[in-house]
């Protein structure tokens, strides 16, 4: 991740109208777009879960908590099916854009810690992947670990409910630890509920049941 790196930059009604780079397009709230695709399966019990992803300590936004199972910006020239590449680079796995379901398009506004604006087109995906999740090859200085949570516990979080995630955390060896931990809304990225509820209503429209 660079502060150089080029975007595409869009009008509000989603024209594009130039390019800028990353850190131009955040301190002047520039639209910009990003990939995003949420990981869903099964756990142990049979129930269906989504994937986080838990953000390294050492990410210029939102460092360590819990967000999309894997996310990144879109750069220019770039389409959403370019965006797969981060399922590899961030996950270590292998996906055709014809295997992702489309959520649609979320426009997300967002202050970040320096005052500056993060404004996002955001083409967002659902992906079926039952790996365990030692399977998964993180990219250390993006990724610190990996939590399943359940599609009705994501529900209880957005109420404001602590709920348990139980996941593998990165060691500083490059080795994964089984972690179990406690966490509520403020452990994760935040995401309004319309954000969350296109996700699910597309896991619904697949017949994905809690």
């Amino acid at each position: 991740m660079s502060q150089a790196e080029m975007f595409d930059i869009w009008d509000r009604e989603g024209r594009r109208i130039g390019t800028a780079s990353r850190q131009e397009a955040h301190e002047r709230g520039l639209w910009h777009r990003t990939f995003q695709c949420w990981i869903y399966g099964k756990d142990d019990g049979g129930g269906t879960c989504l994937l986080f992803q838990l953000r390294h300590a050492g990410k210029d936004t939102f460092p360590g908590l819990l967000d999309i199972s894997c996310a990144g910006h879109l750069l220019a020239g770039e389409t959403a099916a370019d965006g797969v590449r981060e399922l590899a680079e961030e996950l270590g796995i292998e996906a055709a854009f014809a295997e992702l379901t489309p959520c649609g398009v979320y426009e997300a506004v967002q202050e970040l810690a320096n005052g500056w604006i993060d404004r996002e087109f955001c083409h967002v995906f659902v992906l079926e992947r039952s790996l365990p999740l030692a399977a998964y090859r993180l990219q250390p200085e993006e990724v610190a670990g990996l939590y399943r949570v359940k599609l009705a516990d994501v529900e209880r979080m957005l109420d404001g409910e602590d709920i348990s995630v139980s996941g593998v955390a990165l060691r500083p060896d490059g080795t994964l630890a089984d972690d179990t931990r406690s966490v509520n809304a403020r452990h994760f990225v935040p995401h309004d509920r319309a954000y969350y509820g296109m996700v699910l209503k597309t896991l619904a429209g697949l017949g994905v049941a809690d």
